[in-house]
This record gives structure tokens, C-alpha cells and sequence, in this order.
């Protein structure tokens, strides 16, 4: 079955061969309880990475939760404050607004209108980018008309 060592004689009687099975069995249970407890390290090793991993997930999970509130309370204010800065304009100036608003649509939409009639296909697929120029664009000449007025 197995040698013995080579640094160790043969037995030469029957108690001395027990002694040398003893020391075997004795250095066995050694190494089995070295290697248990390394196999031990790596599971704790494994349910504290689990652990940390499912602590890492519920702290996330709050700090979500708590930036969506948070971001609801800050568009609450800022809606809050929009109205506030309405109301507090004269009503002169509102109508005005609205009206600059209402002529801008219109504008818009008669933009849009001539741009189906007039424009050459290539430039309508990037329509998209050319009805943005033109809106901002009107934007500039109605806040420029309203300086000047």
C-alpha cells in the first residue's frame, strides 16, 4: 500500500510499527484540520462578501430612494417659485408674454408649413436640427423685438 518514509527505518517489530501508525494518524488529523480550517477561511471569506455585497445593495437602494425625493422637493420649489415669479408680474407684462408666446406658435407653425412646400428633400431629413435652428432663432428675434419695444 504506502512506503514508509524514507528517513525512517522498517519497523522491526509489531509495537514499533504501531507507533509509526499512531504519528501517521496523528500527522493525518493534522493536515485535515489544517485544511479544514483553510476551507473554513474561504466560506466566512464568502458570506462576508455576500454580506457586504447585500449591505452595498441597501445602501443603494436608500440612497436612490432618497435623491428621488430629493428631486421631487426641488421640482416642487421650483415650480413653486415659477408661480410665485408669475404672479408677481404685472399684468401688462404677462399678456405680453402671452401674446409674444401665441406669435411665436404661429410664427412656428407658418415656419413649418413653408419648410413642407419649399424645402428640398435632403435638408427635410434633417429637419430635426433646422426646425431647433429656427426656433431659437425666433426665440433671439422676439427677445431682440422686445428690448428694442
Amino acid at each position: 500500500m504506502t512506503q514508509p518514509p524514507h528517513d525512517e527505518p522498517f519497523a522491526s517489530s509489531v509495537e514499533e510499527l504501531r507507533e509509526q501508525a499512531e504519528r501517521t494518524r496523528a500527522e493525518l488529523g493534522e493536515t485535515v484540520q489544517a485544511l479544514a480550517a483553510k476551507t473554513d477561511v474561504k466560506a466566512r471569506a464568502q458570506e462576508k462578501a455576500a454580506e457586504v455585497k447585500e449591505q452595498a445593495a441597501a445602501k443603494a437602494g436608500e440612497l436612490k430612494e432618497q435623491a428621488t425625493l430629493k428631486a421631487g422637493e426641488l421640482k416642487a420649489t421650483v415650480a413653486d417659485l415659477a408661480h410665485q415669479a408669475q404672479d408677481r408680474l404685472p399684468e401688462p407684462v404677462r399678456d405680453k408674454a402671452a401674446q409674444a408666446a401665441g406669435q411665436a406658435r404661429a410664427k412656428a407653425a407658418e415656419v413649418g408649413q413653408l419648410w413642407e412646400e419649399k424645402a428640398p428633400e435632403p435638408v427635410r431629413d434633417n429637419r430635426t436640427v433646422l426646425v431647433a435652428a429656427a426656433g431659437v432663432a425666433v426665440l433671439v428675434w422676439l427677445a431682440c423685438r422686445r428690448r428694442k419695444g
